[in-house]
């Protein structure tokens, strides 16, 4: 099969064409990592070369576009499901302190986007044996990694909810006094999400 010939767009119209490319395999096909997204995208133009790679925020603005233009009804549904579904999962963690963060969370969830939640707890062992306790199937994703290393997680587990997938990143407890570089919302802050409050409208 002959090799896809390396494309020879000037720089800043590439990395948008790849952004673009990106934005279309999140929303369309459920891939979350922006990282990945970013890869395929550039192989699939064959412009393999990190240097015309974009960043996460450009993949993020026309993500958002995409969303907005080709997906604004469904996107909108399927959010709100994913927060009531991600909350509802929140309210059964509650002793764990969870923190929802991720494309859930900032609104830019794809199809089959999976809800990202935050744990705290001494050990990933004592979320396990709640969940046994619970009679709700897990399985172990091992240390997750944010960016280029593990930040302090010590497990990522999954669980079904709602047929959704659900990962939970174990952190120690003291990363409630410490962020970890992500957004994150505690559950009240996802309710706002699902009932924003109502502004008044200025007195005439």
């Amino acid at each position: 099969m002959p090799r896809r010939k390396s494309v020879t767009l000037p720089t800043s119209h590439l990395r948008r064409t790849i952004a673009s490319a990106a934005a279309r395999l999140m929303a369309e096909e459920g891939i979350t990592d922006y990282a990945t997204a970013k890869r395929k995208a550039a192989r699939g133009l064959g412009a393999d070369k990190g240097e015309a790679l974009p960043s996460n925020e450009e993949i993020e603005i026309e993500l958002r576009a995409w969303q907005a233009l080709y997906q604004e009804d469904e996107h909108r549904e399927r959010l709100r499901s994913l927060r009531a579904t991600a909350l509802h999962a929140m309210q059964l963690l509650a002793e764990f302190n969870p923190r929802l963060t991720g494309a859930v969370f900032d609104g830019t969830a794809g199809r089959y986007a999976p809800i990202h939640l935050q744990l705290f707890a001494d050990s990933s062992k004592e979320v396990e044996i709640w969940l046994l306790g619970q009679q709700i199937p897990f399985a172990s994703k091992g240390a997750p990694l944010h960016g280029n290393r593990a930040e302090i997680a010590e497990d990522r587990l999954a669980i079904e909810l709602d047929e959704t997938t659900i990962l939970l990143d174990i952190f120690p407890p003291s990363g409630l006094r410490r962020p970890f570089g992500h957004q994150s919302a505690a559950a009240p802050g996802v309710e706002l999400l699902l009932n924003p409050p109502v502004e008044e409208p200025p007195p005439r």
